[in-house]
């Protein structure tokens, strides 16, 4: 059985969109897992990532750079071009029993590659037994309650995107493997918007003097401000008549009405 003290944890910072979060690691119940995973924030390979499904009193996905869900490399993939997956390292002590529970969102059974989830409530026993917990959230549980109330789409992907920034090992007690540090780009990866995404990017786009933008460009990010903007909205209105009926003010704030 895994030990779980306090001495056995390194730590990831998360660099969101919306915020910072610190991972603490099961390094020493989960080498494998966390290997991959700090190997992975070491040569940014999560930069620029979306939360791309969330699933509300549940879990938030992420860590495919495709924002699909669909994709993701192991980093012995990644370096070597050997297998994509890796395998569970599953504990019958380490369960999704409190909210900030970080696990690896696998493919199946030791399907293990890049994604991962993290729980957005207590006691999400479903997932025991099936994903390898591999961390925790230490802080950040303010960034979680954002995520948790944003507005999805019918596929759970938020309609203003949230993504990881940066990536910061704060510590790693493994060696690097051979040809990591041909990997380790100087500066962080630049994020170049998809002309055909429909979603919105936590902070508009900078637009320089003289540079053209299709009419349709702006068309369909107006589409989606009206979106984001109705939803909003309508919880302004929900909070108005409670308001009315001798509940608090409440301008705004995602998630946080209560009936």
């Amino acid at each position: 059985m895994p030990a779980t003290g306090d001495e056995d944890v390194m730590a990831v910072l998360l660099e969101t969109s919306i915020g910072d979060v610190v991972i603490d690691l099961h390094t020493n119940e989960c080498p494998r897992t966390t290997k991959n995973f700090l190997k992975l924030c070491k040569i940014k390979y999560y930069n620029n990532v979306l939360f791309h499904n969330v699933t509300k009193d549940f879990i938030v996905q992420t860590g495919d750079p495709t924002g699909t869900g669909k994709g993701g490399d192991s980093i012995h993939k990644v370096l070597h071009g050997l297998a994509r997956f890796f395998e569970d390292e599953i504990y019958p002590s380490f369960k999704h029993e409190r909210k900030g529970t970080v696990s690896m969102a696998s493919a199946g059974q030791n399907l293990n590659a890049s994604q991962f989830l993290i729980t957005l409530r207590d006691n999400c026993d479903a997932l025991d037994g099936q994903q390898t917990v591999f961390g925790k959230v230490s802080e950040g549980f303010d960034v979680l309650a954002a995520i948790n109330g944003t507005y999805c789409d019918e596929k759970g992907r938020p309609y203003q995107n949230i993504r990881i920034k940066h990536t910061i090992v704060l510590e790693d007690p493994f060696e690097d493997p051979q040809g990591l540090e041909a990997f380790i780009p100087e500066f962080s990866p630049t994020f170049a918007k998809d002309p055909d995404e429909l979603h919105l990017e936590d902070s508009s786009p900078t637009r320089t003097a003289g540079t053209y933008v299709e009419q349709e460009d702006l068309e369909k990010e107006a589409r989606s401000r009206a979106v984001l903007l109705d939803w909003r909205l309508s919880k302004l209105c929900v909070c108005v008549f409670r308001n009315k009926r001798g509940r608090r003010d409440c301008l705004f704030q995602d998630g946080q009405c209560s009936d």
